[in-house]
């Protein structure tokens, strides 16, 4: 047997599909989950860095809810694709707007959400996979 009919043998194999989906949906929500939860720990401090970057605060509880709401739909696979068309969108403009400096760190970062917006763009096509709330059995 080739090596791409042994991967495509474990890529039908419905358990490892499933528990690679949800290694996929926590490798990508961790970091949204972290940051909401960060940004409602340093709220001030935030909303201060937001305006200092030409953001209104008065949209942080709206990156507050898009970044821990998004992230646990994400995580338990719920809406799966429409979460990750709106984090793909987030992770770009996001981006654009806080990590377009010249400097080094500034540049990874901004490669860091290009980077994420690519993994959102596999996970709408793919969908949530196996052991998510979009994919449970139906009565």
């Amino acid at each position: 047997m080739s090596i791409k009919g042994k991967i495509d043998n474990i890529i039908d194999n419905k358990l490892f599909f499933g528990l690679v989906s949800v290694l996929m949906r926590v490798l990508l929500s961790s970091v949204f989950i972290i940051a909401g939860i960060g940004k409602i720990s340093a709220y001030n401090a935030t909303a201060e860095y937001m305006a200092s970057m030409g953001v209104p605060a008065i949209l942080l509880p709206l990156v507050i809810l898009t970044e821990l709401g998004g992230g646990v739909a994400l995580l338990l696979g719920f809406q799966t694709r429409i979460v990750a068309i709106l984090f793909f969108g987030f992770c770009i403009i996001s981006g654009l707007i806080f990590h377009s400096g010249p400097d080094l760190q500034s540049q990874l970062m901004l490669m860091k959400n290009i980077t994420m917006s690519g993994g959102f763009i596999a996970l709408f096509l793919l969908g949530a996979g196996g052991f998510s709330l979009d994919n449970r059995k139906k009565p």
